[in-house]
C-alpha cells in the first residue's frame, strides 16, 4: 500500500528537472516576483553564450572593414642614413680643369656618408575583381554571423521558457503535495481520536499514518526539485543564488491555437535564422569562387613616388617625382590556380546541399514540434476531465466512508488519485506552453507575440 501511494505521487513528474546542483539555505532567501518576459530579458542580458556570439559579429565586421580597405592605396615610406668608409674612386671622365693649368684633372671626391628617402603609393585599378568579390564575401559572412547570433537568442529564449515552466511545475507540485499533507495530517488526527474511542480499527489508523509518511517523503522530493530548479534559474538570469523566485502564473491557462501545419512550415523556411545564415554563406561561397577565378587575370595599379637623396660632396637629388601604371601578371597562376578554383567550387557545392539538408531538417522539426503541441492540447482536455472525475470520486468515496460504505483503503486510494490528477493537470498546462514555444522556436518566430484563444 505504501509503495503504491508513494510511487503514484513520485511518478507524477517530480523527477522532471534533471539538474546537478543543490539549493540550500532556504531561510536566507530573498523573494523576487518575476514574469516570463522579465525572465527572458534577464537571460538575454546575462548570457555568456550571446556575448561570444556578439564577439563573432564584431570579428566579421572587422573582416568586412579589412576587405574594404583593400580598395585604398598602399603607401610606403622608407629612408636611411649611412656612414661609409673612404672609398677609392677612379674617375675616368674629366670632371673639370684645375685652376692655373690647362690640362684636365680629376677633383678629389671624399664620401663618408649618405642620406636617402623615398615614398611610394600604389592604387589598385583592376585586380581581376578579387577586391570587389572579397568585399561581397565578407559582407555575406558578416550577415551570416548576425543571423547566427539571432538564432542563439531564439534558442536561449526557448531554454528560458522551458526553465521557467519547469520551475512552475516544481512549485505546483510542492503546493499540491503540501495541501495533501495537511489533509493527511488532519485525517491521522481524526482517525487517532476515533481509534482511541474504539470507533476505528488500529489497522486503518496505521494505513492513514503510512500514507502521511509517504506524502511527507514525496514533499521532500518535491521541495528538493524546486530548490534545484530555483537555483539554476537564478544562475540563468544572473541573479543572486539565494533569490527565491515567485512566478507570475496569470497566463498559464491561455493557450494559443495550433493553426495549420502548412502555415508553420512556410513560416519556418522564411524566418529561421540558421537557414538565412546558411543562405548568406552560400552567397559568400559564390563571391569567393569569383575572387579565386580572378587570379587568372593580371593586376593593374596606378603608382606614384617621390625620391630624395644627399651624398655630401657628390650628389644631391630633390623633387624626383614619378607617376605611372604598373602591371603585374603571375603566369604560374594559369596552371596553379585551377586547384584553388576547384576547392572554391567544392565549398560552394557543400553549401548548396547543406542548405537543402537543413530545409528537410527544419520541416521535420516543425512537424514534430507541431504534433507535440497538438498532443499536449489534447492532454489538457483529458487531464481536465480526469481532475473533475478524481475530485468527484473522492467526494463520493468520502461520503461512503463516512457512512461506513467504503473502506479506509478506498478512501486513501481516492485521495492519492485526486492528488495525482491535480499534479497531472498543472503539468499538462505548463508542458503545453513549453511545447508551443518550442514550435515557435523551430519556426523562427519565438520573439513574436502570439494571439491567444
Amino acid at each position: 500500500m505504501e509503495s503504491q501511494i508513494r510511487s503514484r505521487v513520485i511518478r507524477a513528474g517530480l523527477p522532471l528537472i534533471c539538474f546537478s546542483l543543490f539549493f540550500s539555505s532556504v531561510t536566507a532567501q530573498s523573494l523576487k516576483s518575476i514574469d516570463l518576459e522579465e525572465a527572458i530579458r534577464l537571460s538575454l542580458q546575462n548570457s555568456k553564450g550571446l556575448k561570444i556570439a556578439a564577439a563573432k559579429v564584431m570579428q566579421a565586421e572587422a573582416g568586412l572593414s579589412e576587405a574594404k580597405l583593400r580598395q585604398y592605396p598602399d603607401v610606403k615610406v622608407s629612408g636611411a642614413y649611412l656612414r661609409v668608409n673612404q672609398p677609392t674612386i677612379d674617375v675616368k671622365v674629366p670632371l673639370g680643369r684645375e685652376e692655373g693649368t690647362g690640362g684636365a684633372g680629376a677633383q678629389e671626391i671624399k664620401v663618408d656618408q649618405a642620406v636617402y628617402g623615398m615614398a611610394t603609393a600604389t592604387l589598385p585599378i583592376f585586380s581581376g575583381l578579387r577586391i570587389r568579390n572579397g568585399i561581397e564575401s565578407a559582407r555575406y559572412l558578416k550577415k551570416a554571423a548576425e543571423l547566427d547570433a539571432s538564432r542563439d537568442k531564439e534558442e536561449l529564449i526557448q531554454n528560458t521558457v522551458a526553465a521557467y515552466y519547469n520551475l512552475y511545475k516544481a512549485q505546483a507540485a510542492v503546493h499540491l503535495v503540501n495541501e495533501n499533507l495537511k489533509q493527511a495530517k488532519q485525517r491521522v488526527a481524526d482517525f487517532s481520536n476515533m481509534e482511541a474511542n474504539g470507533l476505528l480499527a488500529r489497522n486503518d489508523l496505521l494505513k492513514a499514518q503510512l500514507q502521511e509518511s509517504n506524502v511527507e517523503l514525496a514533499l521532500t522530493d518535491a521541495v528538493n526539485n524546486r530548490n534545484i530548479a530555483n537555483f539554476n534559474m537564478d544562475l540563468m538570469l544572473g541573479l543572486d543564488e539565494q533569490t527565491e523566485l515567485g512566478l507570475d502564473t496569470s497566463g498559464i491557462s491561455r493557450l494559443p491555437a495550433a493553426n495549420s501545419l502548412e502555415d508553420w512550415e512556410t513560416t519556418a523556411v522564411a524566418s529561421r535564422s540558421d537557414y538565412g545564415a546558411l543562405q548568406q554563406r552560400e552567397l559568400a561561397g559564390v563571391s569567393d569562387l569569383k575572387a579565386t577565378k580572378g587570379e587568372y587575370y593580371p593586376s593593374v595599379a596606378l603608382t606614384g613616388g617621390y625620391v630624395a637623396a644627399d651624398v655630401p660632396g657628390l650628389l644631391t637629388v630633390t623633387n624626383a617625382v614619378n607617376v605611372g601604371i604598373g602591371l603585374n601578371y603571375n603566369l604560374a597562376a594559369l596552371y596553379k590556380n585551377g586547384a584553388k578554383v576547384k576547392q572554391a567550387r567544392a565549398r560552394q557545392e557543400q553549401m548548396h546541399w547543406a542548405l537543402a539538408q537543413l530545409d528537410d531538417q527544419i520541416r521535420m522539426q516543425v512537424h514534430q514540434a507541431y504534433q507535440n503541441y497538438v498532443e499536449n492540447l489534447k492532454k489538457i482536455e483529458v487531464h481536465t476531465k480526469a481532475l473533475e472525475q478524481a475530485k468527484e470520486n473522492y467526494r463520493i468515496t468520502k461520503n461512503k466512508y463516512d457512512n461506513a460504505l467504503a473502506t479506509t483503503t478506498d478512501l486513501l486510494d481516492a485521495d492519492v488519485a485526486y492528488l495525482q490528477a491535480g499534479i497531472n493537470f498543472e503539468y499538462a498546462k505548463a508542458d503545453a506552453l513549453v511545447a508551443y514555444n518550442k514550435l515557435k522556436e523551430t519556426t523562427g518566430v519565438i520573439r513574436e507575440k502570439e494571439q491567444v484563444r
